[in-house]
């Protein structure tokens, strides 16, 4: 019997756009691989729309706050709709940036200093000398990322994206190269650099054509690549992940460089685009899209 696919996409989160994108893509191809496949743009009324459509399967391919935070999550538990990617607890730790880096230090992967504070104390004096990151503690996708650098100017009357949030999170900024790597049940797939022709790997790098160059496999040794994948299978292991998760990482291997991968953030719903980093990784490493959206399909299951 065909299994019935309902892709959850769009939502009410900042990252709407990049989801439906990602949901698009993910129920063609479903649709190649011979599912049953109805999209669904999630609205408040979910849980009526999935009572009516009784699928088989949720493919979560919502981004951002309540779709990535464990919310949609629990209604689908609460529904006993068998889902894909992570469970409620692993979404809602991965999401709180503060919680996950305290659970990657515990198991040996390293951390970049940090500070929590309010918008209001950002404004009042450099939480620590500059360059310094700015961070919400709860959003992904770099939504609200920025560098505060030797002479730049922000102040309190300017859009800034942390106009809403209560509490920030001030990193050390960290020079080097961008890597990237792709967990898929328990294994991990490859690395990638990302390039970005101008600025820091940020949401419009992400998400918008001829903005960063993907090199995958990243120029790293070996050693490197291997430690990047280990880092990456342990992150993924040490929050509860399930499924497809993605590890960012920041690297200075150049010559005042200490050559140390710190991890940045963990990705529990990573995009699905047309640019997107998992499906690219997976490619590489011989799985084609169809049969990575596949795998992720016979993978879902509730009590994740």
């Amino acid at each position: 019997m065909t299994k019935h696919v309902v892709v959850l996409m769009g939502g009410w989160s900042v990252e709407r756009e990049v989801s439906l994108d990602s949901g698009k893509a993910v129920a063609e191809a479903l649709k190649n691989a011979g599912y049953q496949v109805t999209p669904l743009d999630a609205t408040e009324n979910i849980s009526e729309d999935l009572s009516r459509l009784k699928p088989d399967v949720a493919f979560n391919a919502l981004h951002g706050k309540w779709g990535e935070d464990g919310g949609v999550q629990a209604i689908l538990e609460t529904l006993k709709i068998p889902y894909t990617h992570s469970g409620v607890k692993a979404s809602a730790v991965a999401m709180d940036k503060i919680m996950a880096k305290k659970l990657f230090q515990s198991v040996g992967i390293p951390c970049t200093e940090d500070k929590v504070i309010s918008p209001d104390e950002l404004f009042q004096a450099d939480p620590m000398p500059r360059p310094f990151v700015v961070k919400p503690i709860d959003e992904g996708s770099s939504v609200g990322v920025v560098i505060f650098e030797e002479g730049s100017n922000y102040t309190p009357e300017m859009a800034g994206p942390w106009q809403d949030c209560q509490e920030l999170m001030v990193e050390k900024f960290l020079p080097g190269r961008e890597l990237t790597c792709t967990v898929q049940g328990d294994k991990a797939l490859a690395v990638t650099e990302l390039r970005p022709l101008s600025g820091f790997y940020d949401y419009e790098n992400k998400y918008q054509d001829n903005k960063t160059e993907h090199l995958v496999p990243a120029p790293i040794s070996d050693d490197m690549a291997e430690l990047i994948k280990d880092y990456s299978l342990k992150a993924h292991q040490v929050l509860g992940c399930r499924g497809v998760s993605r590890s960012d990482f920041r690297l200075d291997d150049g010559s005042d460089g200490d050559g140390v991968p710190y991890i940045l953030e963990l990705n529990t719903q990573p995009g699905m685009t047309g640019l997107s980093l998992v499906p690219e990784q997976a490619k590489y490493v011989g799985q084609s899209f169809e049969e990575l959206v596949s795998w992720m399909v016979e993978d879902a299951s509730c009590a994740r």
